[in-house]
């Protein structure tokens, strides 16, 4: 068996992977797709034609709005649908977030968000890791970015009427998130993702304010 764990890339591409047939489940708000495929296998060879259904999403991006004068994260509370039937509550604290289903670039989706849905202005946006949420069995990539920010007018409840959006903001003092994460009430990959990178980058960050 040859040991490929100190491999620093993928061992495949894009271009070992072979779409055999590709049907549309369902069109609406999301779609759904059944990809029949086949790929390069580590032993040598071609697998199988295989099917797997897809939940194909737009891209979207998270914008942690962070006041680095106050150690403050400004933070939203929304209800999910995908939570409902779990044993804690379906309304999340999360990251300012959005699609990108327009022909919007992401650091215009990034500050049109924080202004909808935290009445927040953004000017510069600092780049974060981008990450799949799901990629077993969704097409979406999401991209993070930090906002320097004064939280002092910050607070609330926003969101698009249009979209059914009820959104309350929350400023929150770092040390008040991070207990809300070690007590497992920030349990989305987005809001982890993002608290973590703060947890690292925080000093230099406000060093610069």
């Amino acid at each position: 068996m040859t040991n490929t764990s100190k491999t620093p890339a993928p061992h495949f591409g894009k271009e070992d992977v072979e779409r055999v047939e590709t049907e549309k489940l369902h069109e609406g708000f999301f779609d759904y797709e059944r990809r029949h495929l086949r790929h390069r296998q580590f032993n040598g060879g071609w697998s199988e034609t295989i099917a797997r259904e897809v939940h194909v999403r737009p891209d979207a991006v998270g914008v942690l709005l962070y006041d680095p004068k106050c150690d403050a994260v400004v933070m939203v509370e929304q209800f999910r649908a995908g939570v409902v039937g779990r044993e804690r509550s379906p309304w999340l604290i999360e990251p300012v977030a959005g699609l990108i289903d327009t022909d919007e670039s992401p650091e215009e989706v990034a500050r049109r968000e924080a202004q909808e849905e935290a009445g927040c202005e953004v000017a510069e946006l600092i780049e974060m890791p981008a990450y799949y949420p799901s990629p077993g069995a969704s097409s979406e990539r999401v991209q993070l970015y930090c906002a320097l920010i004064d939280s002092a007018d910050l607070g609330g409840v926003h969101g698009l009427e249009t979209e059914h959006e009820d959104i309350l903001v929350h400023v929150l003092p770092f040390a008040k998130a991070w207990e809300l994460l070690e007590a497992g009430h920030l349990d989305n990959a987005m809001a982890l993702i993002c608290l973590y990178w703060l947890a690292r980058e925080r000093a230099s960050l406000r060093a610069r304010s």
